[in-house]
């Protein structure tokens, strides 16, 4: 049997942790490891007990989401991933948050099972979560980034025809699936160029990419 994988939840609503976490139990693969109530008591907890995800709320006491993100993802390829917990009348800080290394987020009032998707989807390594909140989070979020935070479209000179083209069906939120069947490709081919978008764009993962996609210009909104 494959070892459950381990959450954190971080959150300085205890009924939205106790809601989440009995969520979290009924699934046989999922074990919630560490609660905590702010950013600086989760680095403590997350010290002495590893998880492979965190559930990670934005506004907090003490010290918020953000910079318990880039603290925590400054581990580099051992750090567990972290999914932010938003409200999407909020909040540019989720572009922020993914910029710090955050692997996704997630919408507070998602249904269980989309929360549950997502969790399995980040360990997976596959960072896209629920496309259309995805892509309606974004499309708001790059619309308020002043403009002197944005990516320059400099930044696509390396990628070839092809990983552009890669790049704006991820931004779509298309699987490797789905992609493999559009551009009638082998789904390990397209491993292969998002890896190599990933390594160009030097973005910890395919959330990271979509941000950059976004930033340039390359995809618009509402295109």
């Amino acid at each position: 049997m494959e070892t459950p994988i381990r959450v954190a939840l971080v959150d300085d609503q205890q009924l939205v942790r106790a809601g989440f976490s009995m969520v979290i139990a009924s699934q046989p693969d999922m074990d919630v490891v560490v609660e905590a109530g702010d950013g600086a008591q989760a680095l403590r907890l997350l010290g002495s007990h590893p998880v492979d995800i965190v559930l990670m709320d934005v506004r907090m006491p003490t010290m918020d989401g953000l910079a318990a993100t880039r603290e925590l993802t400054a581990g580099g390829d051992e750090a567990p991933k972290v999914i932010i917990l938003t409200t999407f009348d909020l909040d540019e800080y989720v572009l922020h948050a993914i910029k710090a290394g955050a692997s996704g987020f997630l919408l507070k009032d998602a249904p269980p099972e989309e929360m549950l998707a997502a969790i399995r989807t980040v360990h997976r390594g596959d960072a896209v979560i629920a496309p259309s909140s995805t892509r309606r989070l974004l499309e708001h979020l790059t619309t308020v980034l002043p403009s002197e935070e944005r990516s320059s479209p400099e930044v696509l000179a390396d990628l070839t025809e092809r990983e552009r083209e890669v790049l704006v069906l991820m931004a779509r939120g298309r699987s490797n699936t789905e992609i493999a069947a559009e551009l009638y490709v082998a789904e390990a081919t397209v491993k292969t160029h998002v890896g190599r978008v990933l390594a160009k764009l030097g973005a910890r993962d395919r959330v990271q990419a979509v941000v950059v996609a976004y930033e340039t210009g390359l995809v618009r909104p509402g295109s």
